[in-house]
């Protein structure tokens, strides 16, 4: 990567990972300091964040972290279940081919597999989310609509909107598991329909997909003082 990809990413991180409060100003002689580059590619990473939706420019043109609120994450999340909806349906109006099958068996055996264990650990869900994400881009990838790729890439870059943002909290209570095992077995239903060609219910179970993940963020907005301590983003949500 350039450093000025270096940089971004690192920011990225930085303000994901809650280094920062909400409204915090992002200084870039600091952030250059800090991250150890000029401030020219500083510059340019807070630019790119202010159009992703990270930073927000105040009416000095100083940036300064955004605060989300909880309707801003669920719109986020639920926007990623259309998209998704929408390239299921594309792989399975195109046919799944056999090399595509079975790398999507290959996610569901290993889910299955994680998921036999009872209570999980957390190597077991750092796994599982690994698995997660793959099965998700095994499907963005053969949709082969580049639009839609580079709409998911944008949209994966907002708090909570990716795959598998929420896993984390997953485990914290016993329910969570049964969540866990009923998003696995929608994979199941979803890899059935698109070996069928079922476009429209691929696109529909994809779109139902998301409900565990909007249930997820019920529960840490409920419970905001331990979700808090497992991913330190969640501070940057208000309400």
């Amino acid at each position: 990567m350039s450093l000025q990809d270096t940089v971004l990413m690192q920011l990225r991180d930085l303000i994901l990972s809650g280094q920062f409060e909400p409204g915090h100003r992002l200084a870039e002689q600091q952030l250059a300091e800090r991250l150890g580059a000029s401030r020219t590619p500083v510059r340019a990473a807070l630019v790119t964040l202010e159009q992703e939706g990270l930073v927000e420019a105040n009416e000095t043109g100083k940036y300064l972290v955004r605060q989300f609120t909880a309707q801003e994450v669920t719109d986020a999340i639920a926007v990623r279940g259309h998209l998704e909806g929408m390239a299921a349906r594309l792989v399975a109006e195109h046919g799944v081919s056999r090399q595509l099958q079975g790398q999507l068996q290959a996610c569901l055996d290993e889910g299955d597999r994680l998921l036999a264990d009872s209570p999980l650990t957390i190597e077991s869900y750092a796994a599982y989310a690994v698995m997660n994400d793959r099965f998700h881009a095994l499907l963005l990838e053969a949709c082969g609509n580049r639009a839609l790729q580079r709409a998911v890439a944008l949209n994966d870059k907002l708090p909570f909107a990716p795959a598998s943002a929420m896993l984390p909290m997953q485990g914290t209570v016993a329910l969570d598991r049964d969540w866990m095992l009923y998003a696995h077995r929608q994979h199941h239903m979803l890899f059935n329909a698109l070996q069928r060609g079922e476009g429209a219910r691929a696109q529909a179970l994809a779109v139902e997909h998301t409900e565990v993940a909007q249930m997820n963020m019920r529960l840490a907005l409920e419970r905001r003082a331990e979700s808090e301590q497992v991913m330190p983003v969640m501070r940057l949500v208000v309400g």
